[in-house]
């Protein structure tokens, strides 16, 4: 399944209209790759306080309540069609696992590793619709910057490794039914999202709750992890729909390459995880491999067939 389409039929579901014909797609990813690891890195600073399972919970229940406000995820659940719900309840199961596997990996290992190790799950995805020798060549350099960055530093912490490892194999589900989710035509991606996140809450519930409990009762750690919330999964997830609507699949996954690197920036800015000279030169070839990277040439006929199957 390789979504290779532009603009096209997925242009005409994906909200705010005006923004993201405004606004490259590359502009929505960059917006979101930041906050992609900005968000984490406050949510590790408050760990001791919230606990691990109890900041996921505080991160998808504030991003559930800020989607609530914009939209009627509700409403929309009850108006879907079959088809649409499944993908919605799927995709919603999956932000939820992904973010407490996610979470318990940063508890055990730096977050330029797990980031590292996020992206190597993203490869097989990348490599659909790549028919180019440039792209393979693209692609051969991010994977090296990956692994200069991972640094051949494998934790001896096997439970942190599989927490880590667990997190790449469900941000591949995300990129699949986020792909899918953005290429519906009958609703708007906030409302769809929102819907999602509702979902997610249902479900991170009963192994989060109990941890957040003990917050509750304080206002400052509550507006922190609705602070979180909103970086780690408001900014980045609407960045994504507006990025995956007109990026071929393929495309959005190579450019994820920019994640290890952004990671290891905001590392070393707010957890004060400076990088070594190895590191940066896995930065730079990651970045090379994004910036030699061309996107696959569009063909609509096969965008349409994917929409259809998705529902």
């Amino acid at each position: 399944m390789d979504f290779v389409g532009g603009p096209g039929v997925a242009a005409k579901g994906v909200g705010p209209g005006k923004a993201k014909t405004v606004l490259p797609p590359h502009v929505w990813f960059v917006l979101s790759a930041i906050f992609h690891s900005l968000g984490p890195s406050f949510a590790i600073l408050l760990f001791p306080a919230v606990g691990v399972l109890g900041m996921a919970w505080l991160r998808i229940a504030s991003a559930a309540l800020v989607f609530a406000v914009v939209s009627r995820p509700i409403h929309l659940f009850k108006s879907l069609e079959f088809g649409e719900r499944k993908l919605l309840v799927a995709f919603g199961l999956a932000l939820a696992a992904m973010n407490c596997c996610f979470y318990m990996a940063l508890n055990r290992l730096p977050i330029s590793l797990v980031v590292a190790i996020e992206f190597a799950g993203t490869i097989t995805v990348a490599l659909f619709g790549l028919k180019a020798a440039r792209n393979y060549g693209a692609l051969a350099m991010a994977v090296a910057g990956v692994f200069i960055l991972i640094n051949a530093k494998w934790s001896t912490d096997p439970v942190g490794l599989a927490w880590a490892f667990g997190n790449g194999c469900l941000f591949v589900v995300y990129i699949v039914l986020g792909h899918r989710l953005a290429r519906l035509n009958s609703k708007g991606a906030i409302s769809r999202l929102g819907a999602a996140t509702l979902v997610a809450f249902l479900a991170v519930s009963p192994i989060g709750l109990k941890q957040a409990i003990q917050v509750l009762n304080k206002p400052v750690l509550l507006l922190a992890g609705l602070g979180v919330g909103v970086c780690a999964s408001v900014i980045p997830y609407v960045c994504d729909q507006l990025a995956m609507s007109r990026l071929p699949r393929s495309s959005f996954a190579l450019f994820l390459a920019l994640l290890p690197a952004n990671a290891t920036l905001i590392g070393a800015i707010v957890l004060k995880q400076i990088p070594s000279l190895r590191d940066i030169c896995g930065l730079a070839l990651v970045m090379a491999g994004v910036a030699l990277h061309r996107p696959a040439e569009p063909r609509p006929d096969c965008e349409l067939a994917t929409v259809r199957r998705a529902s």
